[in-house]
């Protein structure tokens, strides 16, 4: 893939829409990605007709910041830039109207990623969706489409993964949550055991004098249960404080799961199953906790953001879970 793979970026639009992303907070992957992708020497290329997919540079978080009114709150926003955006560029290259989209892809982590690709048939129908929102339930194809993580650097700092994380010594907390209940699971949650258990620790508040990220650090397993949207930012928290994560979501396509076996590195639990959460936990041997967690770790450098991108971190991940749905596409040329 690194010698071959190669990557057209269109260059119409004007930042901030385009070209541009907000690169701190819960939508930061977004940021990033559509920046690294600017600056790309190993994957992109200058000649389209050398490129096997092509890269639609806008941000959906731009988009919503700058053109959204939150009184108004119309969506067809979203509409009026990406019909547009897709007319300029069907009309000025060959590509577009070649594969009808299909050897294209965007990228979004915002809840309203998937929604924004509504108003081009062809692009949600047809072209490669990168996405958060990973939800079969609202029409993500993992066929076609990707999953990649929601990873939220609160400052837009990014996180030094090497520092250690409490790896090897004893872990006194059975699991961890702290977060709001919103959502359909983090209710059913709260219900069964927040603050109903001292080694299985549910807050909606943290209490004062704790750090969630310390308390992450102390405890074997981390749980991850999504809220309004099936993404959570707590998976790579997790990943990166050596805690297995505990997955409570439904529909969920779940990051670069072409490659990884999450069920090495995770523990799966079903909304139904939420009530005996500390029977499964607590029935996990040691050995199998002990072989998860080492998993954990070796997984850690898929999560990495590093700038500059280095080989095997999170976007070189989302490159290569772009190339495997262009593996088996063949393209007519004009």
């Amino acid at each position: 893939m690194e010698s071959h793979f190669k990557i057209f970026v269109y260059k119409e639009g004007e930042p901030p829409i385009f070209h541009n992303g907000v690169c701190k907070d819960i939508y930061s992957m977004e940021g990033f990605f559509i920046n690294f992708m600017e600056l790309d020497t190993r994957f992109r290329t200058q000649e389209p007709s050398e490129a096997h997919v092509y890269f639609l540079p806008f941000s959906v978080v731009m988009i919503l910041e700058h053109l959204f009114d939150p009184i108004i709150r119309d969506k067809a926003v979203l509409q009026r830039v990406l019909v547009d955006y897709i007319h300029v560029i069907s009309h000025k290259y060959p590509y577009w109207n070649r594969s009808l989209g299909t050897d294209h892809f965007m990228l979004s982590c915002h809840d309203w990623g998937p929604r924004a690709t509504w108003y081009v048939p062809q692009l949600y129908f047809n072209s490669i969706r990168v996405l958060c929102n990973a939800n079969t339930s609202e029409h993500f194809n993992p066929r076609k489409d990707a999953s990649f993580p929601e990873i939220n650097l609160r400052t837009g700092e990014i996180p030094d993964l090497t520092i250690s994380s409490n790896f090897k010594t004893e872990r006194p907390i059975l699991a961890f949550f702290a977060g709001g209940p919103h959502g359909r699971i983090r209710p059913a949650l709260f219900h069964h055991w927040k603050e109903k258990d001292e080694s299985l620790l549910v807050y909606e508040t943290l209490p004062e004098g704790l750090s969630y990220f310390e308390m992450m650090r102390k405890s074997k397993f981390c749980l991850c249960p999504s809220g309004h949207e099936v993404a959570s930012p707590r998976i790579p928290e997790a990943i990166y404080a050596d805690c297995v994560p505990v997955l409570i979501s439904e529909h969920y396509v779940l990051p670069f799961s072409d490659v990884l076996d999450w069920d090495s590195f995770s523990v799966r639990i079903s909304v139904k199953d939420i009530p005996d959460l500390k029977k499964i936990l607590t029935g996990i041997r040691e050995k199998e906790y002990v072989r998860m967690q080492a998993n954990v770790r070796q997984v850690k450098r898929h999560f990495a953001v590093n700038n500059p991108p280095k080989r095997f971190d999170v976007f070189s991940m989302i490159i290569h879970s772009v190339w495997l749905r262009r593996l088996n596409l063949r393209i007519g040329v004009i």
